[in-house]
């Protein structure tokens, strides 16, 4: 029998718990004390890891939702359909309608159940380009969004909005977070699926041309995140956040460019390579850097990973993890 002084673990319940940004989170939570950790898999199968538990849902139907979020106490929503620039300009459908009908679920359920806190994971397509770090009162809901963003953005307002509609109606706590371009380890690493990092990564490892090639003229910046700093930012708001609503920026805070990003992961390669560029390819020229003062003012967080630290990081799990693998890409 627990002791009366014991506080009883919290159920945790981590939706697209085999993608990047999940399995870090699973792995995280299941390593701290407090914990219950349970994780969704749906095509993936689950991995080992101690102290997880595991569940099989098909989460944009609306009988496995209400099973999965059954005893649950947190619930990270960290499960989407996702892929890079390729996609999102040949095939940008394929990012809305399952992530809008599973998220939908997943928020009446926790509102039916009484979950204690909701985290969903938004992102900063929402933002117009701009050359200053912006905050999170940036988006105007008057202006178009990139034209290339325009669904997934849209999608992910409305979720948004379904966060801030469940908070007033009940005592379920929701944090919505819009952060910037995330990177490490268990990324999508292979040239199909995978964003502008991670695809860049398997170039530079790969390449037996002594060259690698960049999409477009490497202009546009990017907020670079490495992914343990987000898993920080999300223990920092369950432990530290006392209001009912809170949207929060989760970035580095500067902006790089494609270009010197791709130099820098060539430089810690230890590979004497030159860049071109293909003009012919696609890119979406824009630029985002975030304002994240809000969380440090109310969460106390701070990024803890340099970039130059989390592209020597990312590369050494690069090479135990893929590299040794005759190079096949993380699926």
């Amino acid at each position: 029998m627990m002791d009366s002084s014991e506080k009883r673990a919290k159920k945790i319940l981590v939706c697209g718990a085999t993608g990047f940004i999940g399995r870090n989170i699973v792995e995280y939570f299941a390593d701290q004390k407090g914990y219950d950790v349970v994780g969704v898999h749906h095509i993936r199968p689950p991995f080992n890891h101690p102290g997880v538990d595991w569940v099989q849902g098909d989460l944009t139907q609306a009988q496995d939702v209400d099973r999965c979020l059954e005893g649950v106490d947190i619930l990270v929503m960290a499960a989407a359909t996702t892929s890079g620039s390729k996609d999102i300009l040949s095939r940008p459908h394929i990012h809305i309608t399952d992530n809008a009908v599973m998220n939908s679920l997943l928020l009446r359920a926790a509102f039916e159940k009484k979950i204690q806190h909701v985290v969903f994971f938004s992102c900063t397509v929402i933002y117009q380009s701009s050359e200053t770090p912006l905050k999170e009162d940036a988006f105007d809901a008057s202006q178009e969004l990139v034209p290339a963003y325009f669904g997934g953005g849209w999608t992910k307002i409305y979720i948004e909005k379904m966060c801030e509609f469940f908070s007033r109606i009940s005592k379920v706590k929701f944090t919505v977070i819009r952060h910037s371009n995330i990177y490490g380890p268990y990324d999508k690493f292979d040239l199909d699926r995978s964003h502008f990092f991670g695809a860049t990564i398997t170039k530079v490892m790969t390449t037996q041309d002594a060259k690698v090639v960049v999409w477009g003229k490497g202009e546009e910046k990017r907020d670079l995140l490495y992914v343990a700093d987000l898993v920080n930012f999300v223990a920092c708001l369950i432990e530290r956040q006392q209001t009912p609503f809170e949207i929060y920026n989760c970035g580095y805070g500067q902006a790089l460019s494609i270009r010197e990003v791709t130099r820098k992961i060539v430089q810690h390669s230890g590979r004497d390579l030159t860049i071109e560029h293909d003009l012919s390819k696609v890119s979406i020229p824009t630029f985002l850097a975030l304002d994240c003062s809000k969380a440090e003012k109310e969460l106390g967080w701070k990024v803890q990973t340099t970039l130059e630290e989390g592209i020597a990081l990312t590369i050494a799990w690069w090479k135990k993890h893929i590299g040794h693998h005759d190079a096949k890409p993380n699926t």
